[in-house]
């Protein structure tokens, strides 16, 4: 159980925030006002997984101008072998951030390079390429990514149950209780984000016992993506310190609602006007032509996009069609999309574009790349996405959803990462180099898992026969 106490560095939103505009004298002199000895140089592998190394903080123009060296053999998804050249990261001072959970440390993140070009397989860069071909059109995708995790705990008997063992409600999603219990993790969490000016606007209780979603404000998708990563970093190590394991595995037991990652989208101009917004939608959703094209591509190419936004052999198990005792799966299988409907693949809010595929698994760089050139190819093209389907796609059957020219996702990593790799956008944009990489792991690990003989196999068919 977590009991609230006063947590000594609690100070003000914003108290923490890295100032604009700062060069090496600026930056040093930020770093000493705030007794960090430590910078932590970081990327993340082509899983999402933040890879770092720990630089004194004299040291810290060596990361701005040479770069921090790592041996890319050791990193899954770089295609770098033991005899190649080192992939150096190049920090950026706009990434600089405290870590409040951390104290005396920050992290700075930046641009990935080997033999001094920018690598195509660093999945930062991916999406920097990506907004990229929309800076071009005077373009910004903003977001705003949901994250939803389990703060858990380990058993006796090794398996894992809710942190709060009074959590324990049919239907839990928004109970009071299950919220106050945890409040000392959930307030150290969002306390860390706000000191550092990221606006955190609501936190809830989920659908499933020990279930929690902490919303932040939307930014740019690359500062989306960034911060992403820094509260992942700070959940998982604040639980790990109240004894808790923070878990953003999509379906970490089968009677629970996976956690899902949704991800809204509006397009905004160089002024920060809304593109996807237009009050005259006769649709009543708001939406623009060009949010309705953005949408378009989505769809068509949406079998190919889970492979990316639905990572793992795990993530199959959140995205089926069924029911649980607290109401639906709340996953979305549909390929379509509706006005507020949550069981479609794209959930329309009004003036805005919600993917709620996704889940806490993927890498947000490669989710958010994916999505930009899915969606302007969609705008390119000029693709309709057909009628809005406003009608709960869980209560049909297979036949009828059939009947009403619906797809479904793929519903196992095979096919997911089968229609990645046939699609072709995917390799134009993305690189053909990382789709092979892409491919060729998640291919390992779909294989790995069906060489895996689990619990459930040895119950039903040890004396079955």
């Amino acid at each position: 159980m977590l009991h609230s106490d006063h947590w000594s560095w609690r100070k003000t939103p914003g108290q923490l925030s890295t100032p604009e505009n700062l060069d090496l004298v600026k930056a040093k002199q930020f770093l000493a006002e705030n007794h960090v000895r430590y910078v932590l140089a970081q990327f993340v592998d082509i899983y999402g997984v933040a890879k770092s190394k720990s630089v004194p903080v004299d040291h810290l123009e060596d990361v701005l101008t040479d770069g921090v060296g790592f041996a890319g053999g050791g990193v899954f998804g770089m295609r770098l072998a033991p005899h190649e050249a080192e992939y150096m990261l190049i920090g950026d001072l706009s990434t600089l951030k405290l870590l409040p959970w951390a104290p005396g440390y920050a992290r700075v993140m930046g641009t990935g390079t080997v033999n001094n070009a920018a690598h195509r397989l660093d999945t930062r860069n991916i999406l920097k390429q990506q907004i990229a071909r929309l800076a071009e059109r005077g373009w910004t995708l903003n977001t705003g990514i949901e994250p939803e995790f389990s703060l858990l705990q380990r058993t006796a008997d090794g398996s894992v149950a809710p942190f709060d063992d009074t959590d324990c409600l049919q239907k839990p999603a928004y109970d009071y209780r299950g919220l106050s219990r945890v409040r000392t993790f959930l307030e150290r969490v969002t306390e860390s984000l706000q000191v550092l000016g990221i606006d955190v606007y609501q936190i809830d209780h989920e659908d499933a016992n020990g279930q929690y979603e902490i919303n932040f404000k939307y930014a740019d998708a690359l500062t989306s993506a960034d911060n992403i990563i820094l509260f992942k970093m700070a959940a998982a190590e604040i639980a790990h310190e109240l004894g808790a394991i923070c878990s953003f595995m999509p379906k970490p037991k089968s009677s629970m609602t996976g956690n899902g990652m949704h991800i809204h989208c509006s397009i905004a101009d160089a002024k920060g006007k809304n593109l996807f917004h237009d009050a005259s939608d006769a649709s009543g959703m708001g939406l623009s032509p060009l949010a309705y094209h953005f949408t378009a591509g989505i769809l068509a190419h949406a079998r190919a996009l889970t492979a990316l936004l639905a990572p793992s052999v795990n993530s199959y198990k959140r995205l089926v069609v069924g029911r649980t005792a607290s109401g639906t799966t709340w996953a979305p299988v549909f390929v379509t999309y509706g006005d507020n409907n949550r069981t479609a693949m794209v959930r329309i809010p009004y003036g805005r574009v919600e993917l709620r595929v996704g889940d806490s698994g993927m890498n947000p760089y490669l989710a958010q790349a994916a999505v930009i050139a899915a969606g302007l190819d969609g705008i390119d093209r000029k693709l309709d996405p057909g009628p809005p389907q406003n009608i709960n796609f869980y209560a049909l059957t297979p036949k009828e959803v059939a009947a009403r020219k619906v797809d479904v996702l793929p519903q196992s990593l095979g096919e997911s990462i089968a229609a990645l790799e046939a699609d072709e956008l995917f390799k134009s944009q993305l690189g053909e180099d990382f789709v092979d990489e892409f491919v060729s792991l998640k291919r390992e690990e779909w294989i790995d898992y069906h060489r895996h003989v689990s619990d459930w196999e040895t119950k039903r068919y040890l004396s079955f026969f």
